[in-house]
C-alpha cells in the first residue's frame, strides 16, 4: 500500500549538493510504491513569511503558496531533507514549515540530514525535531545522516557507496509502520 509522501528539501544555495541526498529519498520512496512530491525552495519560490496560510481567506492564499499547501493536506507522511547552517535549521525551511503550521497536524515525519563534514547535519536534526513537534508532526525514531553529501551521491541522488540501500531501508520501514498507524486513527478523528 503507497502513501502519498512530500519531501520538504531546504537549500536554495547556488551550489547545493543536499539536493542529491533529496533525490535519492524521492527514488527510494517510489521504489517502495509510494507518491513521492519534492518540495524545493527554488522552484516554489515561497515568500518570507507575513502571513501563515491559513490566515488567508479561503481560496485567497497566493498560487506558490497554494500550490504547497495542496501537496502538504494531500501527504500522509514528510520527510524533511535538512542541511546545518551554523548548527541550525536553514532559513528557507523554516519558512517553508512556518507557512503552513496545521497542515502537518497528526501525521508523521522523517529526517533526512546531511552536511559536507562528518557529523551528517545531526546537531540540526536535533534542533528540527523540537520544531516538527511543535508543529504536531509525529517525527519518528530513526534518522537519517548523511556526512559527506558531497561525495555520497552524484547529481541524479544515486549513491556512490551502495551501502545507503540498506541504511534507508530501517528509517522508510518506519516511516511507513507510523503513516499507517496515524492514518487509522486519523479516520477515527483528531483532538481538533
Amino acid at each position: 500500500m503507497g502513501f502519498d509522501i512530500a519531501v520538504l528539501y531546504g537549500s536554495s544555495r547556488t551550489e547545493r549538493v543536499g539536493i542529491r541526498a533529496a533525490r535519492f529519498v524521492v527514488g527510494k520512496l517510489r521504489e517502495r510504491g509510494h507518491e513521492a512530491t519534492l518540495l524545493e525552495p527554488l522552484e516554489y519560490e515561497l515568500p518570507p513569511l507575513d502571513y501563515r496560510y491559513y490566515e488567508y481567506e479561503e481560496g485567497r492564499a497566493p498560487e506558490r503558496i497554494e500550490r504547497v499547501a495542496e501537496v502538504l493536506k494531500r501527504a500522509e507522511a514528510y520527510v524533511f531533507v535538512t542541511g546545518e547552517y551554523n548548527h541550525g535549521i536553514p532559513p528557507m525551511l523554516k519558512n517553508m514549515i512556518d507557512h503552513f503550521l496545521y497542515l502537518y497536524f497528526f501525521k508523521p515525519s522523517g529526517i533526512v540530514s546531511y552536511s559536507t563534514g562528518n557529523f551528517g547535519g545531526v546537531r540540526e536534526a536535533v534542533q528540527l525535531r523540537a520544531t516538527l513537534g511543535e508543529i504536531g508532526t509525529v517525527s519518528i525514531p530513526t534518522m537519517l545522516p548523511v556526512p559527506r553529501v558531497d561525495r555520497s551521491f552524484d547529481e541524479d541522488g544515486k549513491p556512490r557507496d551502495e551501502r545507503y540501500h540498506d541504511r534507508i531501508t530501517q528509517f522508510l520501514d518506519e516511516l511507513e509502520w507510523y503513516a499507517d498507524a496515524l492514518k487509522r486513527k486519523r479516520a477515527e478523528g483528531t483532538p481538533y
